[in-house]
């Protein structure tokens, strides 16, 4: 458990958090849908489902997805929705349709999804690295002991 110690303010009270152990989670991203689960995890790692939740704090868990070349989309996004990326040279942009990427790389299509869900701030940036994502069934987090979350 977190052990958290009371600050008061005039007018507020807050939690200062005394570093813990990192709490494990493991979420299979097998047909689920990607707006439902990308807004559920991004929603766990601020740290939102806590009682003792305060926007500016990190919240100590790691979340770990496997199964993520197996995520769906509704309607026709599958073939609508472009995913873009430049080079940084001119004429560099590069436009890639949902199931082109899917079947190239599909981790990136969850880590695109989560990191818009996130504070664009260095809490953001610090809370992206603390997602795994592995497009197949098997990690190298077993040592972890991760939670298994079952999330609709």
């Amino acid at each position: 458990m977190k052990q958290h110690k009371q600050i008061k303010d005039i007018n507020n009270t807050f939690t200062k958090s005394i570093p813990q152990n990192l709490t494990w989670y493991l979420i299979d991203a097998k047909e689920k849908n990607l707006g439902r689960l990308s807004s559920q995890i991004a929603h766990i790692l601020m740290g939102k489902d806590i009682k003792e939740y305060s926007p500016f704090q990190e919240s100590d868990k790691q979340i770990i997805i496997i199964n993520s070349k197996y995520i769906n989309v509704t309607g026709k996004k599958d073939k609508q929705k472009t995913y873009k990326r430049h080079s940084g040279r001119p004429g560099g942009l590069k436009t890639e349709t949902f199931n082109k990427l899917k079947t190239r790389i599909p981790n990136r299509i969850i880590e695109h999804s989560i990191r818009g869900m996130l504070p664009k701030n260095n809490l953001g940036r610090k809370l992206f690295k603390k997602l795994k994502i592995y497009s197949e069934n098997q990690h190298p987090h077993t040592a972890q002991q991760p939670i298994e979350l079952n999330i609709k």
